[in-house]
């Protein structure tokens, strides 16, 4: 039977988010006023002008060649009217040229926070809740199809693993910003779950703009406290405004959610590179709580894990990344859905085949990448505490690429390794070392009449590979499944199962005792998920 855990904040009125949302008018203000403060510290003494010319260009390439539904349908002619005031600037008296220009930045400026800021209502929060954890439970228990007034048991299928009391705890005297991997769009509806399920007040988040294009994400994401993020938009204005809006609603105690990886891996990786941009508002609120000395308002930074047994993008996300590599010139298949009935086609199938997914809660940290307490104070390596001093006067770009890599750490601890994990790995790594002299790019355009390989080879190579991993579990260094505990025949049957269940085409078969690559780019995708452990050494 699953914990059931109770709400640490019952009164929606208390939550953090419902008092920003009473008080957005003044929110918003603030958010204008301090991106414009930060933008015109940023230029220094650099040209105003031609910073709103470079953005108004930007945005009307962007209207032109990349147009959403989700954009207002007043977007062209804004920036038309933008643009005329730019050319009247041109005109008028040096004096009053400078006032002018901030004139206009304060629209562009006031627009943005407007379009980012997320429309949260706790009535919506609360009828969005209910409808995602019954769907889910439906979904995700199968035999409750033929018995659809059963028990409701979410936790059968989603496992949530690692620190979960500690983040309750923690949640009650400071900020929690959340840190996930990024795979596939489902993360944020899944991280919803998780946070209701664990009895978290809601969270703020930034979603991708393009989520709300379909009709079915962008109700949910309003509900759930997504505010949006455009990444068509990389102009100063915008990223800084985006910046700010982060930062105020952490100094206002907003439990925020934020993707260091900035999008989904395209590999199929964990994210090495961390994107700290948005993350760096995390340190900036905290610099702004401590100078104002705002009581029991540590933020407190959590990586969270995801782990799937196969990703309904995967085929357009992998053609995606070796496109960027510049080598290759592949066809970029459909992303697998674009409106909400295959949504809905997709999640019943996914949910209903039997495939487990977990999601990992890391060691929490402060903002300057020192591990923290279960009572919130910064620890050592020997566990002491640190002294808060030292913390305050330690510069930004130190502290994030302390939190970065502790970051990564998490990330790769939290690792819950299924077997069709393993299966892709060793089987891609044999591949390779078949046909060791041809390159990477040769091998992935292979015959399917070639890429097998012996079954009874496979399974000792991949014994071995279950070994190594583990003895990394043995060191708290990954997480596995419970059914890499039983034999291997089984463990294959299962992965196999498993790996690439819902794709027109599985990447992997098994016929007449050999162990045959159908999609050999889509077994490089699924192969990446072990990447960064050092597995590899273990097949050559």
């Amino acid at each position: 039977m699953r914990k059931s855990y109770k709400q640490i904040l019952t009164k929606p009125k208390t939550w953090p988010i419902v008092k920003l949302a009473n008080n957005k008018k003044s929110f918003l203000n603030d958010v204008s006023k301090n991106s414009i403060k930060n933008i015109l510290n940023k230029l220094n003494n650099k040209n105003l002008f031609e910073e709103l010319e470079t953005t108004v260009y930007k945005e009307k390439l962007r209207i032109q060649k990349n147009p959403w539904r989700a954009d207002p349908p007043d977007e062209e002619d804004f920036w038309k009217k933008i643009q005329s005031s730019l050319i009247n600037v041109g005109s008028v008296p040096s004096n009053i040229k400078k006032e002018k220009e901030e004139e206009i930045l304060k629209k562009i400026v006031k627009r943005y926070a407007n379009e980012i800021s997320s429309n949260f209502k706790s009535t919506h929060y609360k009828f969005a809740r209910r409808l995602i954890v019954t769907f889910f439970a439906r979904l995700l228990n199968t035999a409750r199809l033929r018995n659809p007034f059963g028990n409701l048991d979410l936790d059968n299928k989603i496992n949530i693993l690692g620190k979960k009391n500690q983040l309750r705890e923690l949640a009650k005297i400071g900020t929690i910003v959340m840190v996930p991997t990024h795979f596939t769009h489902l993360d944020s509806a899944l991280i919803g779950w998780a946070i209701s399920h664990l009895g978290l007040p809601p969270f703020m988040y930034g979603a991708g703009m393009v989520l709300f294009n379909m009709s079915i994400f962008s109700y949910f994401m309003d509900s759930l406290g997504a505010y949006k993020v455009d990444r068509r938009k990389k102009n100063l204005l915008y990223l800084e405004t985006l910046k700010t809006y982060s930062t105020e609603s952490l100094v206002r105690g907003c439990h925020s959610l934020f993707y260091p990886g900035g999008t989904r891996s395209r590999s199929g990786s964990i994210n090495q590179n961390l994107k700290l941009g948005l993350l760096s508002s995390a340190f900036e609120a905290q610099k702004i709580i401590d100078k104002k000395k705002i009581k029991s308002k540590k933020i407190f930074i959590v990586p969270i894990t995801f782990n799937y047994q196969f990703v309904l993008e995967a085929p357009a996300l992998i053609n995606q990344y070796l496109i960027s590599k510049g080598q290759e010139k592949f066809y970029l298949e459909n992303l697998g859905y674009s409106n909400s009935y295959k949504i809905f086609k997709f999640l019943i199938k996914f949910f209903t085949k039997g495939s487990n997914i977990s999601l990992s809660i890391g060691d929490p940290l402060d903002v300057y990448g020192n591990y923290v307490n279960k009572n919130g104070d910064s620890i050592d390596s020997n566990h002491k505490k640190i002294n808060n001093k030292s913390l305050i006067n330690k510069e930004i770009k130190n502290s994030l690429k302390d939190l970065s890599s502790r970051i990564n750490k998490e990330f790769h601890k939290g690792t819950q390794v299924f077997p069709s994990n393993i299966i892709a790995f060793t089987l891609f790594e044999e591949i390779c070392k078949k046909f060791k002299k041809l390159d990477f790019f040769t091998i992935l355009r292979l015959s399917q009449e070639d890429l097998f390989i012996d079954l009874e080879k496979f399974k000792i190579s991949y014994e071995k590979i279950l070994n190594e991993i583990k003895k990394l579990n043995s060191k708290n260094k990954i997480k596995i499944f419970n059914d890499l505990k039983i034999n291997i025949e089984t463990q294959i049957k299962s992965g196999l199962d498993n790996l690439g269940m819902y794709h027109a085409e599985k990447p992997v078969i098994i016929k007449n005792d050999k162990i045959h690559v159908q999609n050999m780019k889509l077994l490089y995708y699924y192969r990446n998920r072990l990447k960064g452990f050092g597995l590899k050494k273990i097949i050559k």
